[in-house]
Protein backbone atom coordinates (compact mmCIF):
# COMPACT_ATOMS: atom_id res chain seq x y z
CA UNK A 1 0.00 0.00 0.00
CA UNK A 2 1.46 3.49 -0.89
CA UNK A 3 0.46 5.08 2.23
CA UNK A 4 1.68 4.21 5.50
CA UNK A 5 2.24 5.55 9.25
CA UNK A 6 6.45 6.07 10.36
CA UNK A 7 7.99 7.44 12.90
CA UNK A 8 10.43 10.39 12.23
CA UNK A 9 13.58 10.58 14.98
CA UNK A 10 16.21 13.26 14.47
CA UNK A 11 18.31 14.13 17.37
CA UNK A 12 16.75 13.22 20.49
CA UNK A 13 12.57 14.55 18.61
CA UNK A 14 10.25 11.52 17.86
CA UNK A 15 7.65 12.55 15.58
CA UNK A 16 5.05 9.74 15.58
CA UNK A 17 2.21 9.26 13.24
CA UNK A 18 3.57 10.63 9.90
CA UNK A 19 1.54 9.89 6.72
CA UNK A 20 3.86 9.29 3.75
CA UNK A 21 2.08 8.12 0.13
CA UNK A 22 5.01 6.59 -1.47
CA UNK A 23 3.63 7.04 -5.16
CA UNK A 24 4.57 10.49 -4.76
CA UNK A 25 8.16 11.75 -5.27
CA UNK A 26 10.45 11.27 -2.27
CA UNK A 27 11.24 15.21 -1.67
CA UNK A 28 7.67 15.46 -1.01
CA UNK A 29 8.72 13.47 1.81
CA UNK A 30 11.37 15.55 2.47
CA UNK A 31 9.23 18.28 2.42
CA UNK A 32 7.29 16.91 5.53
CA UNK A 33 10.55 16.57 6.86
CA UNK A 34 11.11 19.79 7.01
CA UNK A 35 7.85 20.89 7.97
CA UNK A 36 8.54 19.00 11.51
CA UNK A 37 12.01 19.71 12.02
CA UNK A 38 13.12 22.78 10.10
CA UNK A 39 16.00 20.89 7.97
CA UNK A 40 16.38 22.07 4.42
CA UNK A 41 15.64 18.38 2.24
CA UNK A 42 19.17 19.35 0.79
CA UNK A 43 20.87 19.03 4.20
CA UNK A 44 18.94 16.02 5.47
CA UNK A 45 19.80 12.25 5.69
CA UNK A 46 17.01 9.84 5.30
CA UNK A 47 17.66 6.62 6.64
CA UNK A 48 15.61 3.53 6.97
CA UNK A 49 16.76 -0.03 8.21
CA UNK A 50 20.43 1.11 6.47
CA UNK A 51 19.10 2.55 3.33
CA UNK A 52 19.44 6.46 2.55
CA UNK A 53 16.53 8.03 0.74
CA UNK A 54 17.14 9.24 -2.44
CA UNK A 55 15.44 12.17 -4.03
CA UNK A 56 14.45 11.15 -7.42
CA UNK A 57 13.40 7.42 -6.53
CA UNK A 58 12.36 5.13 -3.43
CA UNK A 59 14.85 2.40 -5.14
CA UNK A 60 14.88 0.16 -1.96
CA UNK A 61 14.13 2.70 0.42
CA UNK A 62 11.30 0.43 1.76
CA UNK A 63 8.60 2.08 4.29
CA UNK A 64 5.80 0.04 6.53
CA UNK A 65 3.44 1.06 8.79
CA UNK A 66 5.46 2.27 12.19
CA UNK A 67 8.42 1.91 10.73
CA UNK A 68 11.66 4.29 12.08
CA UNK A 69 13.06 6.45 10.12
CA UNK A 70 16.11 8.56 10.99
CA UNK A 71 16.87 11.75 10.06
CA UNK A 72 20.63 13.41 10.40
CA UNK A 73 20.92 17.10 9.37
CA UNK A 74 21.54 20.33 11.16
CA UNK A 75 19.07 23.32 10.78
CA UNK A 76 20.47 26.48 8.24
CA UNK A 77 20.51 28.63 11.22
CA UNK A 78 22.33 25.87 13.86
CA UNK A 79 25.54 26.22 11.66
CA UNK A 80 27.55 29.27 11.44
CA UNK A 81 28.94 30.92 8.68
CA UNK A 82 31.33 33.67 7.27
CA UNK A 83 29.06 37.08 6.55
CA UNK A 84 29.54 37.57 2.35
CA UNK A 85 28.86 41.05 2.70
CA UNK A 86 29.51 43.95 5.72
CA UNK A 87 26.65 43.73 8.41
CA UNK A 88 24.13 47.06 8.24
CA UNK A 89 23.02 48.36 11.30
CA UNK A 90 19.05 48.70 12.13
CA UNK A 91 19.87 52.52 12.87
CA UNK A 92 21.85 53.12 9.34
CA UNK A 93 18.48 51.55 7.17
CA UNK A 94 16.33 53.56 5.53
CA UNK A 95 12.32 52.87 6.13
CA UNK A 96 11.74 51.05 3.16
CA UNK A 97 15.21 49.20 4.04
CA UNK A 98 13.97 48.53 7.46
CA UNK A 99 10.47 46.96 6.18
CA UNK A 100 12.47 44.68 3.38
CA UNK A 101 14.70 43.46 6.12
CA UNK A 102 12.19 42.55 9.17
CA UNK A 103 9.26 41.99 7.26
CA UNK A 104 9.42 39.48 4.00
CA UNK A 105 7.12 37.11 2.99
CA UNK A 106 7.59 33.25 2.54
CA UNK A 107 8.43 31.64 -0.29
CA UNK A 108 7.21 28.39 -1.61
CA UNK A 109 10.04 25.45 -1.75
CA UNK A 110 10.81 23.44 -5.22
CA UNK A 111 9.09 19.99 -4.96
CA UNK A 112 10.72 19.12 -8.28
CA UNK A 113 10.07 21.21 -11.30
CA UNK A 114 7.15 22.54 -9.21
CA UNK A 115 7.68 26.32 -10.18
CA UNK A 116 5.23 26.98 -12.15
CA UNK A 117 2.57 25.91 -8.84
CA UNK A 118 4.77 28.24 -7.46
CA UNK A 119 4.36 31.11 -9.43
CA UNK A 120 0.63 30.67 -9.91
CA UNK A 121 0.01 31.01 -6.36
CA UNK A 122 1.98 33.79 -5.36
CA UNK A 123 0.70 35.74 -8.52
CA UNK A 124 -3.13 34.83 -6.94
CA UNK A 125 -1.94 35.42 -3.23
CA UNK A 126 -2.02 39.59 -4.23
CA UNK A 127 -5.75 39.36 -5.10
CA UNK A 128 -7.38 40.16 -0.84
CA UNK A 129 -10.66 39.49 -1.78
CA UNK A 130 -9.92 36.13 -2.99
CA UNK A 131 -7.12 35.69 -0.18
CA UNK A 132 -9.85 36.46 1.93
CA UNK A 133 -12.17 34.04 0.69
CA UNK A 134 -10.01 30.82 0.80
CA UNK A 135 -8.57 31.85 4.73
CA UNK A 136 -12.54 31.63 5.60
CA UNK A 137 -13.05 28.21 3.47
CA UNK A 138 -14.68 25.59 5.43
CA UNK A 139 -12.06 22.98 4.60
CA UNK A 140 -14.70 20.39 5.79
CA UNK A 141 -17.48 21.18 3.18
CA UNK A 142 -16.07 18.56 0.69
CA UNK A 143 -16.79 18.88 -3.06
CA UNK A 144 -14.41 15.93 -4.28
CA UNK A 145 -10.76 16.81 -5.74
CA UNK A 146 -11.66 20.17 -6.85
CA UNK A 147 -12.76 20.85 -3.02
CA UNK A 148 -9.46 18.93 -1.72
CA UNK A 149 -7.52 21.38 -4.05
CA UNK A 150 -9.31 24.49 -2.48
CA UNK A 151 -8.62 23.12 0.88
CA UNK A 152 -4.78 22.67 0.19
CA UNK A 153 -4.65 26.38 -1.55
CA UNK A 154 -6.75 27.53 1.69
CA UNK A 155 -3.85 25.82 4.14
CA UNK A 156 -0.52 27.22 1.51
CA UNK A 157 -2.42 30.72 1.80
CA UNK A 158 -2.68 30.25 5.39
CA UNK A 159 0.86 29.12 5.96
CA UNK A 160 2.22 31.75 3.30
CA UNK A 161 0.26 35.22 5.62
CA UNK A 162 3.04 33.81 8.73
CA UNK A 163 3.05 29.95 9.58
CA UNK A 164 6.66 29.89 8.60
CA UNK A 165 9.39 28.13 6.55
CA UNK A 166 8.16 24.73 7.65
CA UNK A 167 4.45 25.09 7.19
CA UNK A 168 4.78 26.36 4.10
CA UNK A 169 7.08 23.40 2.71
CA UNK A 170 3.95 21.25 3.99
CA UNK A 171 1.46 23.21 2.72
CA UNK A 172 2.96 22.94 -0.82
CA UNK A 173 3.60 19.06 -0.88
CA UNK A 174 -0.24 18.75 0.28
CA UNK A 175 -1.49 21.06 -2.06
CA UNK A 176 1.30 19.16 -5.29
CA UNK A 177 -0.88 16.03 -4.51
CA UNK A 178 -4.47 17.80 -4.70
CA UNK A 179 -3.51 19.08 -7.82
CA UNK A 180 -2.09 15.45 -9.13
CA UNK A 181 -5.51 14.27 -8.08
CA UNK A 182 -7.31 17.05 -9.82
CA UNK A 183 -5.44 16.90 -13.11
CA UNK A 184 -3.60 13.66 -12.95
CA UNK A 185 -1.67 15.16 -16.15
CA UNK A 186 0.33 17.45 -13.80
CA UNK A 187 2.13 14.28 -11.99
CA UNK A 188 3.59 12.95 -15.35
CA UNK A 189 7.32 12.33 -15.01
CA UNK A 190 10.40 13.18 -17.44
CA UNK A 191 12.87 10.88 -19.39
CA UNK A 192 14.94 10.41 -15.84
CA UNK A 193 11.97 9.45 -14.16
CA UNK A 194 11.82 13.06 -12.15
CA UNK A 195 8.42 14.93 -12.46
CA UNK A 196 8.07 16.51 -15.44
CA UNK A 197 8.22 20.67 -15.67
CA UNK A 198 4.51 21.59 -16.74
CA UNK A 199 2.66 24.53 -18.15
CA UNK A 200 2.13 28.00 -15.61
CA UNK A 201 -1.04 28.86 -17.56
CA UNK A 202 -2.35 25.43 -17.40
CA UNK A 203 -2.04 25.05 -13.79
CA UNK A 204 -3.01 28.72 -13.33
CA UNK A 205 -6.64 27.68 -15.18
CA UNK A 206 -6.63 24.59 -13.53
CA UNK A 207 -6.61 26.27 -10.07
CA UNK A 208 -9.48 28.96 -11.07
CA UNK A 209 -11.74 26.59 -12.35
CA UNK A 210 -11.42 24.53 -9.23
CA UNK A 211 -12.08 27.83 -6.99
CA UNK A 212 -14.86 28.40 -9.17
CA UNK A 213 -16.89 25.44 -8.29
CA UNK A 214 -15.88 26.10 -4.65
CA UNK A 215 -15.84 29.41 -3.93
CA UNK A 216 -19.35 31.29 -3.23
CA UNK A 217 -20.29 34.77 -3.44
CA UNK A 218 -20.78 36.38 -0.30
CA UNK A 219 -24.26 37.04 0.72
CA UNK A 220 -24.17 40.42 0.62
CA UNK A 221 -23.86 43.15 -1.20
CA UNK A 222 -26.15 41.54 -4.16
CA UNK A 223 -23.95 40.79 -6.56
CA UNK A 224 -26.13 40.08 -9.98
CA UNK A 225 -26.06 36.63 -11.56
CA UNK A 226 -22.46 35.67 -10.71
CA UNK A 227 -22.54 32.99 -7.81
CA UNK A 228 -18.58 32.38 -7.50
CA UNK A 229 -15.87 34.54 -6.24
CA UNK A 230 -14.11 33.81 -9.42
CA UNK A 231 -16.51 35.19 -11.27
CA UNK A 232 -17.31 38.02 -9.46
CA UNK A 233 -13.60 39.40 -9.25
CA UNK A 234 -12.12 37.70 -12.58
CA UNK A 235 -15.11 37.00 -15.09
CA UNK A 236 -15.72 39.52 -17.76
CA UNK A 237 -18.60 39.40 -20.71
CA UNK A 238 -17.66 40.42 -23.98
CA UNK A 239 -20.98 41.15 -26.94
CA UNK A 240 -20.07 39.61 -30.14
CA UNK A 241 -20.88 40.41 -33.38
CA UNK A 242 -20.70 37.85 -36.66
CA UNK A 243 -21.11 39.02 -39.93
CA UNK A 244 -20.70 36.96 -42.63
CA UNK A 245 -17.75 38.64 -45.73
CA UNK A 246 -19.42 36.24 -48.54
CA UNK A 247 -23.06 36.61 -48.08
CA UNK A 248 -26.14 39.12 -47.42
CA UNK A 249 -27.11 37.83 -43.64
CA UNK A 250 -27.71 39.93 -40.51
CA UNK A 251 -25.53 39.73 -38.29
CA UNK A 252 -25.50 36.83 -35.63
CA UNK A 253 -24.96 38.95 -32.08
CA UNK A 254 -24.32 36.61 -29.17
CA UNK A 255 -22.88 36.96 -25.42
CA UNK A 256 -19.71 35.33 -24.29
CA UNK A 257 -18.02 35.05 -20.42
CA UNK A 258 -14.06 35.42 -19.92
CA UNK A 259 -12.22 34.56 -17.15
CA UNK A 260 -8.67 35.98 -18.87
CA UNK A 261 -7.63 37.58 -22.09
CA UNK A 262 -5.25 36.53 -24.48
CA UNK A 263 -2.33 38.67 -26.47
CA UNK A 264 -1.57 37.00 -29.22
CA UNK A 265 1.75 37.32 -30.83
CA UNK A 266 2.70 38.67 -34.84
CA UNK A 267 5.03 40.30 -36.00
CA UNK A 268 3.13 44.02 -36.40
CA UNK A 269 2.63 43.15 -32.31
CA UNK A 270 4.74 45.40 -30.41
CA UNK A 271 2.82 46.34 -27.44
CA UNK A 272 0.15 44.71 -24.79
CA UNK A 273 -2.95 47.00 -25.99
CA UNK A 274 -2.39 46.42 -30.04
CA UNK A 275 -2.32 42.89 -29.22
CA UNK A 276 -5.55 42.96 -27.46
CA UNK A 277 -6.80 45.12 -29.88
CA UNK A 278 -6.39 42.34 -32.67
CA UNK A 279 -8.21 39.65 -30.97
CA UNK A 280 -11.44 42.03 -30.96
CA UNK A 281 -11.46 41.90 -34.39
CA UNK A 282 -10.57 38.86 -36.24
CA UNK A 283 -11.29 36.60 -39.56
CA UNK A 284 -13.00 33.53 -38.35
CA UNK A 285 -14.12 30.62 -40.95
CA UNK A 286 -17.92 28.99 -40.12
CA UNK A 287 -20.91 27.27 -41.75
CA UNK A 288 -23.09 29.43 -43.29
CA UNK A 289 -27.22 28.72 -43.28
CA UNK A 290 -27.32 30.64 -46.44
CA UNK A 291 -24.83 29.73 -48.32
CA UNK A 292 -24.99 26.12 -47.35
CA UNK A 293 -20.79 25.65 -47.01
CA UNK A 294 -18.11 27.32 -45.14
CA UNK A 295 -17.22 31.19 -45.15
CA UNK A 296 -15.72 33.81 -44.21
CA UNK A 297 -17.08 35.49 -40.73
CA UNK A 298 -15.77 39.13 -39.66
CA UNK A 299 -15.76 38.55 -35.38
CA UNK A 300 -16.20 41.72 -33.50
CA UNK A 301 -15.91 41.36 -29.76
CA UNK A 302 -16.55 44.53 -27.20
CA UNK A 303 -16.32 44.15 -23.08
CA UNK A 304 -19.92 44.47 -21.72
CA UNK A 305 -18.72 43.59 -18.61
CA UNK A 306 -14.68 44.29 -16.55
CA UNK A 307 -13.69 42.31 -13.97
CA UNK A 308 -12.07 43.98 -10.65
CA UNK A 309 -9.16 41.74 -12.03
CA UNK A 310 -7.98 41.27 -15.36
CA UNK A 311 -5.57 38.13 -16.37
CA UNK A 312 -4.03 38.67 -19.32
CA UNK A 313 -1.78 35.60 -21.03
CA UNK A 314 0.86 36.29 -23.44
CA UNK A 315 0.38 33.33 -26.08
CA UNK A 316 3.78 32.98 -26.19
CA UNK A 317 3.80 29.08 -27.19
CA UNK A 318 2.82 26.89 -30.24
CA UNK A 319 3.57 23.67 -30.78
CA UNK A 320 6.73 22.56 -33.25
CA UNK A 321 5.82 19.66 -35.05
CA UNK A 322 8.80 18.70 -35.94
CA UNK A 323 10.55 18.44 -32.70
CA UNK A 324 7.20 17.74 -30.97
CA UNK A 325 7.23 20.42 -27.94
CA UNK A 326 5.71 23.54 -27.12
CA UNK A 327 8.23 26.31 -28.72
CA UNK A 328 8.60 29.78 -27.09
CA UNK A 329 7.97 33.15 -29.19
CA UNK A 330 10.70 35.26 -27.55
CA UNK A 331 9.87 38.79 -29.41
CA UNK A 332 9.51 41.62 -26.93
CA UNK A 333 5.65 43.00 -26.47
CA UNK A 334 5.93 45.97 -24.15
CA UNK A 335 3.25 46.09 -21.31
CA UNK A 336 2.16 49.28 -19.14
CA UNK A 337 2.03 49.37 -15.05
CA UNK A 338 -0.97 51.07 -15.88
CA UNK A 339 -3.55 49.91 -18.48
CA UNK A 340 -6.69 52.02 -19.88
CA UNK A 341 -8.89 49.15 -21.55
CA UNK A 342 -11.36 52.00 -22.48
CA UNK A 343 -11.35 51.51 -25.79
CA UNK A 344 -12.21 48.18 -25.89
CA UNK A 345 -15.73 48.12 -24.18
CA UNK A 346 -18.86 48.54 -25.83
CA UNK A 347 -20.16 52.13 -26.15
CA UNK A 348 -22.76 51.18 -22.66
CA UNK A 349 -20.33 50.29 -20.78
CA UNK A 350 -17.97 53.20 -22.27
CA UNK A 351 -20.98 55.27 -21.10
CA UNK A 352 -20.94 53.76 -17.60
CA UNK A 353 -17.19 54.32 -17.12
CA UNK A 354 -17.58 57.92 -17.62
CA UNK A 355 -18.44 59.12 -14.40
CA UNK A 356 -15.51 57.83 -12.40
CA UNK A 357 -13.25 58.41 -14.97
CA UNK A 358 -14.33 62.05 -15.10
CA UNK A 359 -12.95 61.88 -11.13
CA UNK A 360 -9.85 60.58 -11.66
CA UNK A 361 -8.96 63.19 -14.60
CA UNK A 362 -9.74 65.89 -12.00
CA UNK A 363 -7.76 64.22 -9.33
CA UNK A 364 -4.69 64.34 -12.21
CA UNK A 365 -5.11 67.21 -12.95
CA UNK A 366 -5.35 68.58 -9.25
CA UNK A 367 -2.19 66.80 -8.50
CA UNK A 368 -0.51 68.63 -11.48
CA UNK A 369 -2.12 72.07 -10.55
CA UNK A 370 -0.96 70.93 -6.45
CA UNK A 371 2.78 70.56 -7.73
CA UNK A 372 2.82 73.49 -10.11
CA UNK A 373 2.12 75.34 -6.87
CA UNK A 374 4.50 74.11 -4.40
CA UNK A 375 7.08 74.99 -6.87
CA UNK A 376 6.04 78.59 -6.14
CA UNK A 377 5.92 78.65 -2.90
CA UNK A 378 8.24 80.28 -0.46
CA UNK A 379 10.63 78.25 1.43
CA UNK A 380 9.47 79.75 4.34
CA UNK A 381 6.45 78.95 4.07
CA UNK A 382 6.32 75.87 6.44
CA UNK A 383 2.53 75.51 6.96
CA UNK A 384 0.73 72.38 5.40
CA UNK A 385 -2.76 71.18 5.37
CA UNK A 386 -4.44 68.31 7.30
CA UNK A 387 -6.09 66.12 4.84
CA UNK A 388 -8.05 62.45 5.29
CA UNK A 389 -8.58 60.63 2.13
CA UNK A 390 -11.95 59.26 0.96
CA UNK A 391 -11.79 55.98 -0.82
CA UNK A 392 -14.23 55.21 -3.54
CA UNK A 393 -15.15 52.21 -4.22
CA UNK A 394 -13.52 50.25 -7.54
CA UNK A 395 -16.91 48.32 -8.82
CA UNK A 396 -20.19 49.04 -9.83
CA UNK A 397 -22.61 50.26 -7.01
CA UNK A 398 -24.72 46.95 -8.43
CA UNK A 399 -22.12 45.07 -9.55
CA UNK A 400 -19.64 44.43 -6.61
CA UNK A 401 -16.64 42.64 -8.26
CA UNK A 402 -16.75 44.85 -11.39
CA UNK A 403 -14.62 47.32 -12.64
CA UNK A 404 -16.05 51.01 -12.89
CA UNK A 405 -13.73 53.30 -14.37
CA UNK A 406 -11.80 51.19 -17.33
CA UNK A 407 -8.58 52.06 -15.81
CA UNK A 408 -5.85 49.05 -14.46
CA UNK A 409 -2.56 49.06 -12.03
CA UNK A 410 -0.03 46.04 -12.75
CA UNK A 411 0.33 43.70 -9.43
CA UNK A 412 1.83 40.67 -10.59
CA UNK A 413 3.51 39.06 -13.12
CA UNK A 414 4.21 35.55 -14.26
CA UNK A 415 7.56 34.89 -16.34
CA UNK A 416 8.78 32.04 -18.09
CA UNK A 417 12.81 31.63 -18.81
CA UNK A 418 13.19 28.97 -21.69
CA UNK A 419 12.94 27.71 -24.75
CA UNK A 420 9.29 25.72 -24.31
CA UNK A 421 6.79 25.30 -21.70
CA UNK A 422 7.88 21.82 -20.81
CA UNK A 423 11.18 23.06 -19.90
CA UNK A 424 12.67 26.06 -18.02
CA UNK A 425 11.98 28.10 -14.98
CA UNK A 426 9.22 30.19 -13.89
CA UNK A 427 8.98 32.64 -11.20
CA UNK A 428 6.11 35.29 -9.79
CA UNK A 429 7.08 39.06 -9.53
CA UNK A 430 4.16 40.90 -7.19
CA UNK A 431 3.82 44.47 -6.32
CA UNK A 432 3.58 45.45 -2.25
CA UNK A 433 3.43 48.40 -1.22
CA UNK A 434 5.31 50.48 -3.16
CA UNK A 435 7.61 48.41 -4.58
CA UNK A 436 8.11 44.75 -6.12
CA UNK A 437 9.25 41.52 -4.70
CA UNK A 438 10.60 38.68 -7.24
CA UNK A 439 9.09 35.63 -5.56
CA UNK A 440 11.58 32.82 -6.82
CA UNK A 441 10.63 29.60 -5.11
CA UNK A 442 10.81 29.95 -1.87
CA UNK A 443 13.87 33.15 -2.48
CA UNK A 444 12.04 35.99 -1.57
CA UNK A 445 13.69 39.60 -2.85
CA UNK A 446 12.97 43.09 -3.13
CA UNK A 447 13.31 44.57 -6.95
CA UNK A 448 12.88 47.36 -8.56
CA UNK A 449 9.87 48.78 -10.46
CA UNK A 450 12.29 48.98 -13.70
CA UNK A 451 13.58 45.40 -13.42
CA UNK A 452 9.55 44.33 -13.89
CA UNK A 453 9.59 46.50 -16.87
CA UNK A 454 12.50 45.01 -19.07
CA UNK A 455 10.30 41.58 -18.49
CA UNK A 456 9.12 42.17 -22.31
CA UNK A 457 10.85 39.60 -23.78
CA UNK A 458 13.11 39.86 -26.76
CA UNK A 459 16.14 37.22 -25.39
CA UNK A 460 16.71 33.89 -22.97
CA UNK A 461 15.85 36.36 -19.70
CA UNK A 462 12.33 35.86 -17.99
CA UNK A 463 9.81 36.68 -20.52
CA UNK A 464 6.02 37.80 -19.31
CA UNK A 465 3.31 35.06 -19.70
CA UNK A 466 0.76 35.83 -17.46
CA UNK A 467 0.06 39.75 -16.35
CA UNK A 468 -2.45 40.56 -13.24
CA UNK A 469 -4.22 43.95 -13.46
CA UNK A 470 -6.11 45.14 -10.29
CA UNK A 471 -8.20 47.81 -10.12
CA UNK A 472 -6.98 51.30 -9.83
CA UNK A 473 -7.80 52.74 -6.67
CA UNK A 474 -9.78 56.54 -6.25
CA UNK A 475 -8.32 58.22 -2.93
CA UNK A 476 -10.27 61.98 -2.64
CA UNK A 477 -8.00 64.20 -0.15
CA UNK A 478 -10.67 66.25 1.89
CA UNK A 479 -9.64 69.12 3.98
CA UNK A 480 -9.89 69.13 7.77
CA UNK A 481 -10.57 72.38 9.26
CA UNK A 482 -8.42 71.87 12.81
CA UNK A 483 -7.12 75.68 12.65
CA UNK A 484 -6.15 75.30 16.49
CA UNK A 485 -3.76 71.84 15.55
CA UNK A 486 -0.72 72.78 13.57
CA UNK A 487 0.63 69.14 13.10
CA UNK A 488 0.02 67.37 10.41
CA UNK A 489 -2.10 64.47 10.39
CA UNK A 490 -1.09 62.02 8.97
CA UNK A 491 -2.51 59.44 6.04
CA UNK A 492 -4.61 56.21 7.44
CA UNK A 493 -2.46 53.28 6.40
CA UNK A 494 -3.76 50.05 4.81
CA UNK A 495 -4.73 48.01 2.30
CA UNK A 496 -6.83 49.41 -0.78
CA UNK A 497 -10.82 48.80 0.10
CA UNK A 498 -12.06 45.30 -0.77
CA UNK A 499 -15.79 43.93 -1.05
CA UNK A 500 -15.09 41.87 1.61
CA UNK A 501 -13.73 43.81 3.69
Amino acid sequence: MPNVSVKVKWGKEMYPGVEVNTDDEPVLFKAQIFALTGVQPDRQKVVCKGVTLRDDAWGNFKLTNNALVLVMGSKEEDVPSAPVEQTRFVEDMNESELATALDLPEGLINLGNTCYMNATVQCLKTVPELKNALLDYDKSSGGGTAGELTAALSETMRALEGGGAGACAGAAARLLRALHEAAPRFAERGAGGGLAQQDASECWSEIVRALQSRLPVAPAPPTGDRTSVIEQYFGGTLDVELVCSEADEPPTKSTESFLQLSCFISQDVKYLQSGLRSKMSEQITKLSQTLGRDAIYTKTSKISRLPAYLTVQFVRFYYKEKESINAKILKDVKFPLDLDVYELCSPELQERLAPMRSKFKELDDAKVETSLSARNKSHGDSKKDSKRKTVLPYWFENDVGSNNSGYYRLQAVLTHRGRSSSSGHYVAWVARGGGWLRCDDDAVTPVPEEEVLKLSGGGDWHCAYLLLYGPRILELAEEVEEPMVTEVAEDPAGDPPTALA
